[in-house]
């Protein structure tokens, strides 16, 4: 098996066996990188030449037992909305195209501490608002199963990488699906956290009460190991929750056995693709053979999840970019005779179509006369949604539905139409609205080859709970021993 596909608990063995070096793990990623980047068009800055050096030197402190970090050399990609330090860090925008950060995000002083090797920022929808990164200013990233499709977004790049065996995890975050929806697309696990349990410090925000940075991985395993140096209280985050730290690796029992799953018939609806709800079937009856209890139960509220959803993230995405004047920093148009002209001028050259369509609709759910009607409407619902996973929590320990309701999809066929796009969050954005932890796991592939995910969804700080009953099946069906991405053009 080539460095690359290995899963990082493989890595962390080969280097504790001394099987392999630091540099000889960096150096096959970065050849790997130089192979596929050019199909895959996953990273907007590359660290590679960064990344071999910083390897020598953390080779040279662990054998001088400088670092006893078990995470120590291993690489990693970032998400290019996460703020690292005299980086580049664009957020997919033009409006940042020339950004570097004067300072690193908790989660990016988490990864440093612990010594891992950052390969590089990845490509995302502008401003984490798409589902298929095709909104990025830079490039459009690629499906790995099929080149033509798309990766799914706004982590399209993060999840692409992984995939791709470019890098073996990443980092990602998550508005409304933005983890989730793409590592349901490139085949990978995906995990959004509760909101509050990760830091979200340095991260650049598009609707501050949705956002959750979290990990994209190549197995459950690598993403439980990943949450465990993400988690903690932050005090430079007025969102940061303080509660006990958990082992999340610990919680892999491997046995689900009379755990209770919910299977909410709203998900499984009109519109659900044909193969999807096969292979969610499939999923529902291997759980069964494991031993959990399976029922089916109506969530109704949850229908009315992505109104509320782009109601109150657009709201907060009008607040949040309003920042970006041309002043302060961020890009400044060169055609302007007054004060006006720079603010109107720079916002008009600086921002993308679908970052405009947002804060138009933002603006205008928050303007007098509309608010009610709107903005504190959505809130109401969002109450609503929560109020109803409580009660579902009460009598089921997993809730189980699609991650998204078709496959990829072809470059192209869907970013001209924003409603059908954002009809593709549809699974998603209820645990956002509810700030609740959900994980998409692989569940097979369609009769093209193209994979199908599955989400699972836990009560929140249960994340515990959600990646053994991710692990019990990933063990049973072993998903990366049957499929690999074909790089299909």
């Amino acid at each position: 098996m080539e460095i690359t596909e290995l899963t990082v608990h493989e890595l962390q063995e080969k280097l504790r066996n001394k099987e392999l070096t630091v540099s000889e793990i960096t150096k096959a990623y970065v050849d790997r990188i130089n192979e596929k980047e050019k199909d895959v068009n996953a990273f907007i800055t590359l660290l590679t030449d960064e990344a071999v050096e910083k390897a020598k030197d953390i080779e040279e402190k662990i054998n001088n037992g400088e670092i006893n970090s078990e995470l120590a050399g291993i690489p990693i990609g970032i998400k290019d909305a996460i703020c690292t330090k005299g980086v580049k860090t664009t957020a997919g925008s033009k409006m940042l195209g020339n950004f570097v950060a004067p300072y690193d995000a908790t989660v990016m002083e988490k990864i440093n501490s612990e010594g891992m090797i950052n390969l590089g920022k990845l490509n995302m929808d502008e401003f984490a608002m798409g589902s298929s990164t095709e909104y990025s200013a830079f490039k459009k990233t690629c499906n790995p199963w099929n080149l033509k499709t798309v990766p799914g977004g706004s982590s399209g790049g993060s999840a692409a990488a992984v995939a791709a065996n470019m890098v073996p995890w990443a980092l990602g975050t998550d508005t409304g699906g933005s983890i989730r929806q793409p590592a349901a697309l490139c085949g990978v696990v995906g995990l959004k956290p509760t909101y509050g349990l990760v830091s979200r410090y340095g991260l650049i925000a598009y609707s501050s009460s949705h956002d959750q940075i979290g990990p994209i991985a190549k197995d459950v395993k690598d993403t439980a190991l990943l949450l465990n140096v993400l988690v903690g209280h932050d005090e430079k985050d007025t969102t940061s929750l303080d509660v006990p730290k958990q082992d999340y690796v610990e919680a892999l029992k491997n046995d689900v056995k009379g755990l209770k799953i919910g299977i909410p018939k709203e998900f499984f609806a009109e519109g659900l693709n044909d193969e999807v709800r096969a292979s969610l079937e499939k999923a529902i009856e291997k759980y069964k053979e494991l031993g959990a209890e399976v029922e089916e139960f109506s969530l109704d509220i949850a229908k009315y999840s992505l109104a509320a959803y782009y109601i109150i993230a657009c709201a907060e995405a009008s607040s949040n970019l309003g920042r970006f004047d041309g002043i302060r920093y961020g890009y400044r148009t060169s055609n302007y005779e007054s004060l006006d002209d720079i603010f109107v001028n720079s916002r008009s050259e600086g921002f993308g179509k679908e970052v405009k369509r947002r804060i138009i609709l933002g603006t205008y759910v928050l303007s007098s006369g509309y608010y009610d009607a709107y903005y504190k409407k959505a809130q109401q619902v969002r109450t609503l949604v929560k109020k109803e996973f409580d009660k579902a929590f009460e009598k089921y320990d997993v809730i189980l539905t699609p991650t998204s309701p078709i496959v990829a999809f072809e470059a192209g066929t869907k970013s001209n139409n924003p409603l059908e796009m954002y009809l593709a969050d549809i699974c998603t954005v209820s645990v956002n609205v509810a700030g609740l932890p959900g994980i998409s796991i692989p569940c097979g592939v369609n009769s093209e080859g193209m994979p199908i995910g599955m989400q699972l969804i836990g009560n929140r700080f249960e994340e515990g709970k959600i990646l053994n009953a991710a692990y019990t099946y990933e063990q049973a069906t072993k998903f990366r021993e049957n499929y690999k991405p074909n790089f299909k053009k």
